[in-house]
């Protein structure tokens, strides 16, 4: 690609068949002649500077430093006018406004978390940067497997681990891409399903990775934890909750107790999800309006009151579903999109 003298660089456009996300990328890294690609879907939006800063890591440290993340929020509810979200919002389903709450924990506590940590294995297909040669060294994403973004970290990992070589996968919390989450539990439960199928295909892919010292904090705790905390523990969860209807039928259970039990484990849940809460607050204060602080931290309470078991259920149909080898089917993701939004318009 020739660049010009004033140094800016000619958009290229590719344009093939349908065949999928992850192949569209593979051929995007390909025609690519920067140092640093960025992978962002093309539903979502970009906050102006998010660019510049999730390149920072690859400024202080260009040398070891081979990919990073962003912060993926939900724009439902949000004011977009040209592109740009100019009125951050809680949204209007109750569906969405929970899973807003859930982001936020994952993102600013859990990805935060493991990236301190240096053992960061997911970067969101959403807003992901990575450099180039070391992606293509890798193989490029792997077009049959549903959990590709999470696969590519991984293989990015043993790559590097077996060419014993010092490196840096990293999360940066100030670049926010904005994605439109599922509005419906039908759509949700649709998105969950292939969610955790593809985390069962790419832990099992990796399976020799899970406590193997070769791979350090990586395969001594996030591959561990991968498995326990979030593989398995929807099945542990559902059969905690039918063994303890059961034993509460039988009288095996004590009712007091049970009651007790529930309330500290559920008051922990929503602690760790007010903690994001606050991280989120006095970090990035990007709700202005009590009301939408009110409703998130409704939100954090409600979401362990059906739907946390609810997803706890279509987690468990997504693993079911590839032990038994079916064919995983995506279904229809409806989008509400940007293209018909004006001054003054809300999603």
């Amino acid at each position: 690609m020739h660049v010009p003298r004033d140094g800016r660089t000619p958009l290229l456009v590719v344009r093939k068949a349908n065949s999928g996300r992850s192949d569209a990328i593979n051929v995007g890294i390909n025609a690519a002649r920067l140092p640093l690609v960025a992978m962002v879907d093309a539903d979502s939006i970009l906050d102006p500077d998010a660019l510049l800063v999730v390149a920072k890591p690859f400024v202080d440290d260009p040398v070891r430093t081979i990919a990073t993340g962003g912060v993926i929020r939900a724009v439902n509810g949000c004011r977009v006018v040209a592109g740009r979200v100019v009125d951050v919002r809680m949204p209007r389903q109750w569906v969405a406004r929970i899973q807003s709450v859930e982001y936020l924990r994952a993102f600013l506590l859990g990805r935060a978390g493991w990236s301190r940590m240096r053992a960061l294995i997911l970067i969101s297909g959403a807003f992901g940067l990575f450099r180039r040669d070391a992606v293509l060294a890798a193989g490029g994403l792997d077009p049959d497997c549903i959990g590709e973004d999470f696969e590519l970290v991984m293989r990015l990992h043993r790559a590097m681990r077996r060419q014993r070589r010092d490196y840096r996968v990293s999360f940066v919390a100030e670049p926010v891409s904005w994605t439109e989450v599922p509005p419906t539990l039908a759509m949700l439960g649709r998105q969950r399903r292939r969610w955790h199928r593809g985390l069962w295909e790419v832990l099992w892919g990796y399976r020799a990775v899970f406590a193997n010292p070769r791979y350090g904090r990586v395969g001594l705790l996030a591959i561990p934890y991968y498995w326990f905390f979030e593989l398995i523990a929807p099945v542990v969860e559902l059969l905690g909750v039918v063994l303890v209807v059961a034993g509460l039928a039988v009288g095996a259970v004590d009712v007091g107790y049970a009651v007790e039990f529930l309330l500290v484990a559920y008051a922990f849940a929503v602690l760790v999800t007010l903690s994001a809460l606050a991280v989120e607050e006095f970090s990035f204060h990007r709700y202005q309006r009590w009301r939408d602080l009110a409703t998130a931290l409704a939100a954090a309470v409600l979401e362990n009151v059906g739907y946390r078991q609810l997803t706890a259920w279509w987690r468990v149909q997504g693993l079911a579903a590839a032990l038994a080898g079916r064919k995983p089917v995506w279904g229809a993701m409806t989008r509400q999109g940007f293209g018909a939004e004006s001054e003054g318009a809300s999603l």
